[in-house]
């Protein structure tokens, strides 16, 4: 008798459009293999997000991230998933050039890593290139509101919509990205009524973070809701707290080997 195995197939950038209004999104950051196996279980697309710049190397902002960089982390997580849609950032100064700039690099991306679509952020400045690599077959998750990229220009990580005057720019940017043909849109740090309004209004699946409920789904940094982070953000709920637990762990290993209590003999090959 001939066993059958059941093919584990990744969530598709279509599965992901047609959730829009239905069940909610779930995702998660991720920059290495390990924890994104972990999340890979859970979520129904993981984002190699240039927060790893913050993250991961120690950077004070994600605009010093290499786009050599994010090849690599991205292609770990491939590495690490079976499931999940795997979407990279582009990282500052790859993509605003021009569309062909955008696109040679972006395809760069997702030859070398094997990710199923890229990130990119900007509203109605970004349109034309949006468009332009749809057309050529590259999927596109927007990304409007804050935008971490242009930190310089907004003068810090700043909400965006507080004051209802601004609004209809975000209105439009979110028009103008749908249109484009992103087949997603990450709202951050934007006041709630703001995006609970976008995501009513647009035909595509809104990512909140720092957002809404009302969003057709949530990401957060995994690292910021597992505790890693020692400056919690408002829009983080802290659902497990690892920096204690892995400075315990680092003080009781580092006490047991000054008592030469570590090796013990479970420990050593004889």
């Amino acid at each position: 008798m001939s066993t059958q195995t059941q093919t584990v197939r990744r969530t598709t950038v279509p599965q992901i459009a047609r959730r829009k209004g239905g069940e909610p999104i779930v995702s998660l950051t991720s920059y290495h293999a390990h924890t994104a196996a972990i999340v890979d279980r859970y979520a129904d697309f993981i984002l190699v997000g240039d927060s790893l710049g913050m993250v991961m190397h120690g950077m004070e902002s994600t605009i010093g991230v290499p786009l050599d960089l994010m090849i690599m982390h991205g292609r770990a997580v491939v590495r690490g998933t079976k499931k999940a849609l795997i979407v990279v950032d582009m990282p500052f100064g790859s993509y605003e050039e021009s569309p062909n700039v955008a696109f040679r690099n972006a395809a760069i991306v997702m030859k070398e890593t094997g990710c199923g679509a890229i990130k990119l952020e900007g509203g109605a400045r970004m349109a034309e290139t949006i468009r332009f690599l749809v057309e050529r077959g590259i999927p596109v998750m927007a990304h409007i509101g804050l935008t971490p990229q242009s930190v310089n220009v907004m003068g810090g990580f700043k909400t965006q919509g507080r004051q209802e005057a601004e609004w209809e720019h975000h209105l439009a940017d979110a028009r103008a990205v749908a249109e484009a043909g992103a087949f997603a849109v990450v709202l951050e740090g934007m006041v709630e009524p703001l995006a609970a309004k976008i995501t009513k209004m647009i035909d595509i699946p809104t990512i909140g973070i720092g957002a809404s409920a009302e969003c057709d789904g949530q990401i957060l940094v995994l690292e910021d809701m597992l505790g890693l982070n020692p400056w919690t953000p408002k829009f983080v709920k802290v659902y497990g707290e690892l920096g204690p637990m892995i400075e315990d762990s680092v003080r009781r290993y580092a006490e047991e080997v000054k008592a030469r209590t570590f090796p013990t003999e479970e420990q050593v090959y004889r």
